[in-house]
């Protein structure tokens, strides 16, 4: 698994300054983030360096990642949302 240091790296980054993502990326960095795989984990940190327009359309549903791990973290993201509501 990653460090601590990556982990808070990874926790920081999830401040996006857009409400819609915040609401979604901040409770799973505190929460859920170390659920998952350690390969997860590197793919959520590749998701976070998206733009967040894009981010924005993946999680509304409005479009989809062509990278299919990252539609995968994507996914896994919103069901531990729901999972957490």
């Amino acid at each position: 698994m990653v460090s601590e240091v990556e982990f808070r790296k990874m926790c920081w980054r999830s401040r996006r300054g857009m409400l819609e993502l915040d609401v979604l990326l901040i409770p799973f960095s505190e929460g859920g983030l170390r659920q998952l795989s350690e390969e997860d984990q590197r793919t959520y940190v590749r998701l976070l360096d998206r733009e967040d327009p894009q981010l924005q359309q993946w999680f509304s549903r409005q479009a989809t990642p062509a990278d299919t791990e990252m539609a995968r973290v994507v996914e896994l993201i919103l069901g531990w949302i729901k999972g957490e509501s």
